[in-house]
């Protein structure tokens, strides 16, 4: 027998180091070749790392917040034949190493939640597996609940709280099957059986890494840096909405379907040229301004791990079916964990949206270092007084921020203004 050690590879351009989000291996866990093994998280993306050899886990280094450095040791496994580290030889780690071969006593109580249940027999529906798990999740309250990226993207998906689903995989992990019979079961557990309304007292402790840690960070940073504008206007787009049904009832199959986002990321092409310090980037501390000719658009998402920010690039060059394309297709792989860091930077300016959650109106958080952010709120019809007439209307909110030390208010409110007019004569969109 051997030993392996698996060293952090250059996972970004110019990587120093990444923060380990998520270890799905421990000491003794017997691991195949190319199995996941470890989440690590730069500035800007979050990396699945993929074991290279099959074999046992004898040792980790660090736990799941702290930094690794690049060629660092990462992981140590027990392999078959020579492995790629002499015995005897030292590692240097910034983290401190769990012994190889000995894994941390668990508590009693712990140790029998924790040992591995028989494998279930297969079963004909989800409803029979969910009578042969068990009946509450293997794990304390506060703890994390292991899972996969695909699984707790599927929970996303599925509006399940993982935190009371049974694992019964290792150590408690949550496997596809377990959101089957969690589903099937209309979301009981043993808890469920308690009265539905007795008191609850638990208090969940989460330590904040990874990506929620770079969103705190990137907002305190936008707060703290960037003296905020708000504007919001309301905006008329019944003749807009009319347009978006009729092309998306006439559209070719090999066409995607259009959202209010294309027209507007069109709108701001057409408004940009007019206003070219709203797409700018603001260098606080060389104190310069860079102004983009190019238009690449930032679409705030909200995926299964958190706020990201995937960019539409040269938005300027594309019409309104390549808009909503590319759109789907960053933002689609932003919500699958998948997005490269090519397609996580170099926004110019960002567009915000909560969908159908839009409210009246926000005032956004600009997304440093750019100096303005665009939310169109919720679509909803009420009545409005036109030509001397109540009519109703489908009224939208068009909320907005900008940098105050690079955009003033009355060009901000003239930018705004000029949206305005483009949305509420959609036909203006497409004139050159």
């Amino acid at each position: 027998m051997g030993r392996y050690v698996f060293k952090l590879p250059d996972v970004g351009e110019g990587t120093a180091e990444a923060e380990i989000a998520a270890w799905h291996v421990k000491v003794g866990d017997m691991v195949e070749e190319d199995q996941l093994i470890v989440d690590v998280m730069t500035d800007k993306a979050t990396v699945e790392l993929t074991s290279p050899v099959s074999g046992k886990v004898v040792a980790t280094h660090g736990e799941a917040g702290a930094m690794a450095a690049v060629g660092g040791p990462l992981i140590e496994f027990e392999v078959e034949g020579e492995g790629n580290v002499a015995d005897g030889e030292e590692l240097v780690a910034e983290a401190p190493v769990q012994e190889a071969g000995v894994a941390p006593e668990p508590e009693p109580e712990v140790a029998a939640k924790a040992k591995p249940e028989p494998k279930p027999e297969p079963a004909s529906s989800p409803k029979a597996v969910a009578a042969e798990r068990p009946a509450i999740a293997t794990r304390r309250p506060g703890d994390r609940p292991l899972a996969s990226p695909a699984v707790r993207r599927r929970a996303f998906e599925l509006g399940v709280p993982l935190q009371f689903v049974p694992g019964s995989g290792p150590g408690g992990r949550i496997t596809h099957a377990d959101l089957d019979a969690y589903v099937a079961s209309g979301g009981q557990t043993g808890a469920g059986a308690r009265a539905r309304y007795a008191e609850r007292s638990g208090v969940r402790e989460e330590k904040v890494i990874g990506l929620r840690r770079k969103i705190a960070e990137k907002m305190q940073q936008s707060k703290r840096n960037i003296p905020h504008f708000a504007y919001v206007e309301e905006v008329d787009v019944t003749e807009l909405e009319a347009l978006r049904q009729h092309l998306n009832a006439n559209r070719g199959d090999d066409q995607p379907k259009l959202t209010l986002l294309p027209f507007l990321m069109r709108a701001v092409v057409q408004a940009v040229p007019d206003f070219p310090q709203v797409n700018a980037i603001f260098d606080d501390e060389a104190g310069v301004v860079y102004y983009h000719e190019a238009l690449h658009i930032g679409i705030a998402t909200q995926t299964p791990n958190g706020l990201m920010v995937p960019v539409v690039r040269h938005a300027e060059a594309r019409d309104i079916w390549d808009c909503a394309a590319e759109l789907a297709r960053v933002s689609g792989a932003a919500r699958a964990g998948k997005a490269t860091r090519e397609e996580l930077t170099g926004s110019t300016i960002t567009i915000t949206s909560l969908g159908p959650l839009g409210g009246v109106a926000a005032t956004p958080v600009i997304n440093h270092p750019e100096v303005a952010i665009i939310g169109p709120n919720r679509i909803i019809e009420r009545p409005v007084v036109r030509d001397g007439q109540i009519t109703v209307r489908k009224m939208m909110n068009l909320s907005s921020s900008f940098d105050h030390r690079i955009v003033d208010g009355y060009d901000a409110a003239s930018f705004i203004q000029r949206l305005k007019g483009l949305l509420e004569h959609p036909a203006t969109i497409f004139m050159d």
